[in-house]
C-alpha cells in the first residue's frame, strides 16, 4: 500500500516518494481514501510534515487550489491550523495575497487564535505583502488580539508602507497590552520611527528599553545614518562596545552606510581592515556594503577587486556591482557582471532586474531590452509594480511608447511610482499634453501624488509654456504642503522663469523661507536669459553676501546673458572670478565664454580662448563656429570642420546646422548631407529644413522638394522653408500652390508665412494678388506685426501702388529704421527723390538715426534722381554725424550718381581713395559712365582695372575696346581683342526679349 500508519494515527508516505513527481497520484489517492474511509476525515489527513512537502510540490496556482479543494472537503481547513498555514504561505509564494486572505478569514471564521494570526502575518511579512498583512490585522485583531509576536512584524509592515499613523497605534496597543517593554517589539518601533525621519522618537525608545541587545544597538545606528546623524551614528557604535556588546556584520553595514554617505574614504578603509581582522567580512551582507562603499568614493577598481574576490558571490553580491557600474554609467560593464551572474546559475530578483533594465534604455537598445523582458516573465517578476515600473521606463527611452503604454494599461492596481514613470515616458517623449492628461487622471483614480511627480508635471508645463495648467498645479502642491519641498519650489522657480513670469518667479523665490544654491542659481539664470544683466549681478551679489559659494552653473548661468558689446566689461569680470575660483578648468563654462565673447562681437577673444582649451569637446567646435556666423567670419568654418574630425571629435546635428549655411557649392552642401543620412540614425528636422534652404540657394529646387516630401509630420516651420525655397529660386507661382496646399491641411500660417508669401507677390508684380494676401493678412490678425508692415510696404511700392505703401507706412503706429527705410526704398524705386529725401527728414525729426542700410536706400533716390548736392552732403554726414563707416554699396551709389551727372573726375576720385578694392560692378558703372560721355583717359584707366582682375569677364574687355574705338585708338582696340581671344573669352551673344 501507498500510505502506512504512524503512531498518531496519520497515512505516512514511503521514504521513495517524490512530490513533484506524483503529484496529481497522491491527489487522485486523497480523493480515493477520503471517498472510502469511514473514519472521520481528520483520521484520514496526512502528517503535517508530509503536508507542507505536498504542498510545496505543487508548480501552479491552479494546481494548488485543487489541493486546496481536496483539504477543505476532509475538513483540514477547519479543523487543522497547520494546514491552513501552509497553504497561506503557498498562496503568497505564488503572489495571490487575496486568496491566502480569504483563507486566514474562511478558516477562523468564528474566532481566530493569537498563534494562527501569529502564524499568517510572519507569512504576509516574509513575502513582502505589507499592505495585505495590515488588512488582515485590522480585521483579526478586535476578536482574538495581539502578542509579543504579532507586533514585530505588523511595525514593520507600517514602517514598509510609509504608514506611520498606524504605526503610532499599534505602538499605542503593545504599551496598553504590556507588551511595550519587549525588546523585538520596541526593537520594531524604533526603526519604524528611524525611518520615518522621527530620530527623535527612536531614541526616547531606545532609552526606555531595559534590555539591549545587538540587534537593538544596531537598528538605532542605521537610524542615525539614515537621517544624517553621522557623529551621532558613531557615539551609538562606541557606546555600545563600552556597555560589552561587540560589534557585528550589521553594526559594519551601518557604520559603512555613514561613510558613504560623508565621502570619509579614510573611515572606509580602516572598516574594512576591521571586518578582515574579526573574520566578519564572510557575512553574506558585508561585501555587498563594502562594493556600493568604494563605488560611492569614485573607486570602482577596489568595488571591483573586492568583488571578484569573494569566494561564492551571492545574488546581493551581484546586485552591488551591477548598481556600482549604473552609478557611474559603465553601461556595458554593468550588463556583462549581469551575464556573470546568470552563468553562475542565480536568477534575478527585483532589484537585479529594476539595476539592468535601465542599461538596456541607455545602452544596449532595445532588443536586450526585450530580451530582459522575456526573462522577467520567466521568472515570475512581470507583476511586480516596481518590474513594470522600470520596463515602462525602459521602453519610453528606447522610444517604444506604445509598448510601455500597453504595460501601463495592464496593470490594473498602479502605484504612484508606475505613474510617474509613465509621466515620465511621455515627457521623454516630447508628449508634454498627454503628460498632464496622466497627471489629471493619476488623481481621477485615487493615486495621490507624490514629489517626485509634481516636479515632472511642472517640468511638462514649462516646456509647453501652459502658466494656467502650471498655476493649478502650484496650487495643488500648496495645498498638499509640497512648498516645503526644495525639488518642487526649485521647479516652480524655473517654471515661471521659462513662461515670462519672472516677477511671479521673484516673489516666490522672496518667500521661501531656506534658498539652497540651486534656488540662487535659478533665478540668477532667469535674469541672464531675459537680457536682465544688471539684476543678475545685484542677486548674484546678494547671494554671496548671504554666505553660499558660488559654482559653475553660477557662473554660467550670468555669463550667458551677456549678449551685448555694452557688458562685455562684466563678462571680462566674471571671466577674471573663474580664473581665480578655478572654474575656468570647466570645459562647459569655457565654452560658455566662448559663445559671450563671440555675441559681444569679440572673435579675437574667442579663438584666444579656444586655443588655451587643454581639451575641446564637439560643443566647443560647435560655439566657435557659430560664432564666426554671428560676426560674418563664414569662410573659417569650414577648416574649423576640418581641425574638428582631425582631432576626433564628434559633429552633431549643431555642426552641421552650421555647415550647411556656409557651403560654397552645391557637391559642398551634398557630402555634408550624405555626411548627416550616414552618421545620423533620423535626421531631425532643423537639418531637413537647412539642407533645403541649401539646395535653394544652389536653385536645385527638386532636392528641396524631395526632401519637403520625406517630412512625415509637417509643421509651419517646414512649410515655411519650402515656401522661402520657391522665393529665392524665383518660382513665386509654386510657391502659392503650396500655401494653398498648406491651407487645405488645415496648417495654420505664422508671420515667417506671410513674410514669404510677400516676397512671391514682389517677383510677380500683380497688384490684386499683394491685395489679397495683405487681407489674408489681416483677417489672420499678422497687421500689426512690424515686420509684416515693412514687408508690405515694400512689396506694394514694387507691385507699382506707391500711394498705398505710403498709407500704409503713415497708419502705422510703430515705425523702426527698418519702416522709415522701406518707404524711403519705395520712393527711390519710383524715381521720386524729393520724397525720399522728405522721408529721411522727418525719419530725423522723429528721434529714428538712420543706419548704414537707410544711407544706401536714399544715397541710391538721389542717384536715379540726379540730386548731386544733396548726396554729397549725405555722404558726408555719414561719417562725421553719424559714425558710420561707408560700405561697398556707399561707395557704388555715389559712383554711380556722379557717373550719371558727368563728374568722372570726381567719381574716379573717390575710387581710388576707397579703403578696399572696389567691386566689378562700381567699375563697370563707372565704365559705362566713361563711354557714354566719351572720357577715354578715365575710361582706360578704370578698364585695365576690370580686366587686371582675376575674374574678368568678355563684357568689361567689350566695353573698354569700344571706348578705345570712339577715341580712335585702334591699335589699342587691335591689341585688347587679341588679348580677349587669348584668355578664351568670347563676346556674349545678344539676344532678343520678344518672342
Amino acid at each position: 500500500m501507498l500510505h502506512s500508519m504512524n503512531s498518531r494515527g496519520y497515512k505516512t508516505l514511503p521514504k521513495s516518494f517524490k512530490p513533484q513527481n506524483h503529484l496529481s497520484r497522491s491527489n487522485q489517492t486523497l480523493t480515493k481514501s477520503f471517498a472510502s474511509s469511514s473514519t472521520p476525515p481528520s483520521s484520514s489527513l496526512p502528517h503535517p510534515n508530509e503536508l507542507t512537502d505536498l504542498l510545496h510540490a505543487t508548480r501552479s496556482p491552479k494546481c494548488l487550489r485543487r489541493l486546496h479543494a481536496l483539504l477543505a472537503v476532509a475538513g483540514a481547513v477547519s479543523r487543522d491550523t497547520s494546514a491552513v498555514t501552509a497553504l497561506v504561505e503557498r498562496y503568497l509564494s505564488f503572489a495571490i495575497p487575496g486568496s491566502a486572505a480569504s483563507l486566514f478569514a474562511g478558516a477562523h471564521r468564528a474566532r481566530p487564535t493569537v498563534y494562527a494570526l501569529n502564524l499568517a502575518v510572519r507569512c504576509f511579512s516574509a513575502h513582502g505583502f505589507h499592505r495585505d498583512l495590515l488588512d488582515l490585522y485590522r480585521s483579526a485583531f478586535p476578536l482574538c488580539g495581539s502578542d509579543n509576536f504579532t507586533f514585530p512584524p505588523v511595525v514593520k509592515a507600517c514602517t514598509a508602507v510609509g504608514c506611520l499613523r498606524l504605526g503610532r497605534e499599534v505602538h499605542g496597543r503593545a504599551l496598553r497590552a504590556g507588551h511595550g517593554g519587549n525588546v523585538g517589539v520596541q526593537t520594531a518601533l524604533l526603526d519604524m520611527y528611524a525611518k520615518a525621519g522621527r530620530v527623535g522618537a527612536s531614541r526616547t525608545v531606545f532609552d526606555r528599553m531595559p534590555q539591549r541587545d545587538s540587534v537593538s544597538w544596531n537598528a538605532m545606528i542605521s537610524g542615525y545614518s539614515l537621517n544624517g546623524c553621522f557623529p551621532e551614528a558613531v557615539e551609538a557604535t562606541q557606546q555600545m562596545q563600552r556597555d560589552g556588546i561587540r560589534a557585528n556584520a550589521s553594526t559594519l553595514v551601518a557604520l559603512v552606510g555613514v561613510c558613504s554617505a560623508v565621502g570619509d574614504s579614510e573611515a572606509g578603509d580602516s572598516l574594512h581592515a576591521l571586518a578582515m581582522k574579526c573574520g566578519a567580512l564572510a557575512d553574506e551582507s558585508l561585501g555587498p556594503s563594502f562594493i556600493s562603499m568604494y563605488a560611492a568614493f569614485e573607486n570602482l577598481s577596489s568595488s571591483r577587486l573586492l568583488f571578484d574576490l569573494q569566494p561564492g558571490k551571492d545574488l546581493a553580491s551581484y546586485n552591488s556591482m551591477i548598481s556600482a557600474y549604473m552609478q557611474h554609467n559603465k553601461w556595458e560593464e554593468s550588463f556583462e557582471v549581469f551575464r556573470l551572474m546568470r552563468r553562475a546559475g542565480l536568477g534575478p530578483n527585483l532589484v537585479t532586474v529594476v539595476s539592468v533594465l535601465p542599461t538596456c534604455s541607455d545602452f544596449l537598445g532595445v532588443n536586450l531590452g526585450d530580451s530582459v523582458h522575456g526573462m522577467v516573465i520567466k521568472f515570475g517578476l512581470a507583476e511586480q509594480l516596481s518590474v513594470v515600473s522600470a520596463l515602462v521606463s525602459m521602453y519610453s527611452k528606447l522610444g517604444e511608447l506604445d509598448s510601455a503604454m500597453r504595460l501601463f494599461c495592464s496593470c490594473t492596481e498602479k502605484s504612484g511610482l508606475l505613474w510617474n514613470s509613465m509621466i515620465s515616458g511621455y515627457l521623454v517623449n516630447g508628449k508634454w499634453g498627454m503628460a498632464l492628461d496622466t497627471f489629471c487622471r493619476m488623481q481621477t483614480e485615487g493615486v495621490a501624488p507624490d514629489a517626485t511627480t509634481v516636479v515632472k508635471v511642472i517640468s511638462g508645463c514649462r516646456h509647453i509654456k501652459d502658466l494656467r495648467m502650471a498655476k493649478s498645479v502650484h496650487a495643488y502642491a500648496v495645498r498638499n504642503r509640497f512648498e516645503l519641498n526644495q525639488g518642487v519650489m526649485n521647479a516652480l522657480l524655473a517654471m515661471y522663469a521659462d513662461c515670462g513670469e519672472l516677477s511671479d518667479s521673484y516673489r516666490l523665490f522672496q518667500k521661501m523661507e531656506v534658498r539652497m544654491l540651486i534656488s540662487w542659481n535659478t533665478i540668477i539664470s532667469g535674469y541672464a536669459e531675459i537680457g536682465e544683466t544688471e539684476a543678475s549681478v545685484r542677486l548674484f551679489r546678494q547671494m554671496r553676501q548671504s554666505g553660499l559659494q558660488f559654482d559653475v552653473v553660477t557662473l554660467i548661468g550670468l555669463i550667458s546673458g551677456i549678449s551685448m558689446a555694452e557688458d562685455a566689461a562684466i563678462g571680462e569680470s566674471l571671466h577674471s572670478l573663474a580664473v581665480k575660483s578655478g572654474c575656468n578648468a570647466d570645459i562647459s563654462l569655457a565654452n560658455t565664454l566662448i559663445t559671450m565673447y563671440s555675441n559681444c562681437g569679440s572673435v579675437e577673444a574667442c579663438q584666444q580662448l579656444f586655443d588655451s582649451l587643454s581639451s575641446r569637446n564637439t560643443v566647443s567646435y560647435n560655439v566657435l563656429m557659430t560664432g564666426y556666423r554671428k560676426n560674418n567670419l563664414s569662410e573659417e568654418i569650414v577648416p574649423l570642420f576640418h581641425q574638428m574630425l582631425k582631432n576626433e571629435q564628434e559633429p552633431n546635428h549643431i555642426t552641421l546646422l552650421n555647415l550647411l549655411p556656409v557651403c560654397q557649392s552645391q557637391s559642398q552642401g551634398k557630402s555634408v548631407h550624405c555626411y548627416a543620412i550616414r552618421n545620423f540614425l533620423g535626421l531631425e528636422t532643423s537639418i531637413i529644413t537647412s539642407a533645403i534652404c541649401m539646395y535653394s540657394r544652389f536653385s536645385n529646387v527638386d532636392y528641396s522638394c524631395k526632401l519637403f516630401n520625406s517630412v512625415g509630420e509637417k509643421n509651419i516651420i517646414v512649410w515655411n522653408c519650402i515656401l522661402s525655397a520657391f522665393v529665392q529660386c524665383r518660382l513665386a507661382d509654386n510657391a502659392f500652390d503650396f500655401f494653398r496646399q498648406m491651407r487645405f491641411l488645415n496648417v495654420k500660417p505664422d508671420a515667417v508665412t506671410m513674410l514669404a508669401l510677400l516676397s512671391a507677390c514682389s517677383q510677380i508684380g500683380n497688384a490684386d494678388l499683394a491685395g489679397c494676401v495683405t487681407a489674408l493678412i489681416l483677417q489672420s490678425g499678422f497687421g500689426g506685426t512690424l515686420t509684416v508692415v515693412n514687408a508690405l510696404i515694400d512689396t506694394h511700392s514694387r507691385c507699382g501702388s506707391i500711394s498705398f505703401a505710403r498709407e500704409l507706412f503713415d497708419s502705422s503706429v510703430a515705425k523702426d529704421s527698418v519702416t522709415w527705410s522701406s518707404m524711403i526704398n519705395s520712393y527711390t524705386l519710383h524715381g521720386d527723390g524729393k520724397s525720399a529725401l522728405e522721408i529721411l527728414s522727418m525719419m530725423i525729426g522723429s528721434g529714428v538715426e538712420p543706419d548704414d542700410i537707410t544711407f544706401v536706400s536714399i544715397l541710391s533716390a538721389c542717384s536715379h534722381s540726379g540730386l548731386v548736392d544733396q548726396a554729397r552732403a549725405l555722404f558726408k554726414s555719414l561719417q562725421i554725424d553719424y559714425c558710420i563707416t561707408p560700405r561697398m554699396e556707399h561707395y557704388a551709389c555715389m559712383v554711380d550718381l556722379l557717373g550719371r551727372t558727368g563728374h568722372l573726375d570726381e567719381a574716379y576720385d573717390i575710387v581710388r581713395s576707397m579703403p578696399f578694392r572696389p567691386s566689378e560692378s562700381l567699375l563697370e558703372s563707372l565704365l559705362g559712365a566713361c563711354r557714354f560721355h566719351g572720357n577715354s583717359k578715365i575710361g582706360e584707366a578704370v578698364g585695365k582695372l576690370l580686366i587686371d582682375s582675376c575674374h574678368s569677364k568678355s563684357r568689361s574687355y567689350v566695353m573698354l575696346s569700344n571706348i578705345y574705338a570712339s577715341a580712335g585708338k585702334w591699335n589699342d582696340y587691335e591689341w585688347l581683342r587679341l588679348n580677349m581671344e587669348a584668355k578664351g573669352l568670347r563676346k556674349d551673344v545678344g539676344i532678343s526679349s520678344i518672342e
